[in-house]
């Protein structure tokens, strides 16, 4: 097979969006077309990262840079940016904000010794960002918290802006008594009967535990990943163990499966 270079990708993108010979699909495709291929490339290179498996990665890997590379031949066409300086906007901005990498902002400044305090660099990287969402004379602090993120990732990036001005709970005691209000909350509506109540709740229940997740210093939506695949795990050692046995879960009581649960628990799954 050939080995074939950056630039040949971005000729092969060129090609594609030819008007005259190009691909007819790749040729009607717009910056909201595309988005939900991003989404959906982007989440399974975190799957296949989540399973270990480096053909899989290297694979994903390719199919997330050809989602930039689309999205720079449409801006190319409409005069707007270009791969090019996509590369030169994002090396300049990774520069700005490790001054404790570059300190005299150039690419090729050195330090003398590098610092290893995690949490002072943390604090100036986001002092930088602020500094460059005022530049973009944004009104909020939560002003660029895309509302395209997933829901769980999105709570957490909203919590911690709104921590940077001070708006946070001192401690964790603080946290946990707010979600057993929520949850206080929930099962009042649930009372009620009021399914509009419940949802509103059930939002706030999900809010606090996000909340709570950051001051535990647990990524809310990794550990939620991580316990979904626990659950497909077991579930799937059931219905393993049942179609051995002639039968389906469907056909099993919730006794026999809460067994097998239990099974497939004690042997790490």
């Amino acid at each position: 097979m050939a080995d074939y270079t950056l630039d040949d990708l971005l000729y092969l993108m060129s090609r594609l969006r030819d008007p005259k010979d190009g691909c007819p699909w790749d040729r009607v495709q717009d910056f909201s077309t595309i988005v939900p291929h991003t989404i959906e490339e982007s989440y399974e290179l975190a799957d296949a990262i989540e399973q270990g498996d480096m053909q899989h990665i290297h694979e994903e890997l390719g199919d997330v840079l050809f989602q930039v590379v689309f999205y720079s031949q449409l801006g190319k066409e409409q005069g707007s940016f270009d791969f090019a300086s996509v590369i030169s906007n994002l090396v300049a901005k990774l520069v700005r904000r490790h001054p404790h990498v570059f300190p005299d902002g150039t690419l090729q400044s050195r330090v003398g010794e590098q610092t290893k305090d995690t949490e002072a660099i943390k604090q100036t990287w986001e002092t930088i960002k602020t500094a460059e969402r005022e530049g973009k004379q944004q009104q909020s602090v939560l002003d660029d918290v895309p509302s395209a993120f997933p829901a769980l990732i999105r709570a957490t990036k909203l919590q911690k802006r709104a921590a940077q001005t001070g708006f946070d709970w001192d401690n964790i005691d603080g946290v946990l008594a707010k979600l057993k209000e929520e949850v206080d909350e929930l099962i009042e509506a649930r009372e009620q009967q009021s399914q509009q109540q419940i949802e509103a709740e059930m939002g706030d229940v999900l809010f606090s535990v996000v909340n709570l997740s950051r001051h535990l210093k647990v990524d809310a939506e990794s550990s939620l990943r991580a316990t979904n695949k626990k659950f497909e795990n077991r579930f799937q050692y059931i219905e393993s163990v049942l179609q051995s046995r002639g039968t389906t879960a469907e056909q099993s009581s919730l006794a026999e499966m809460d067994t097998l649960w239990d099974e497939a628990k004690a042997k790490g799954l």
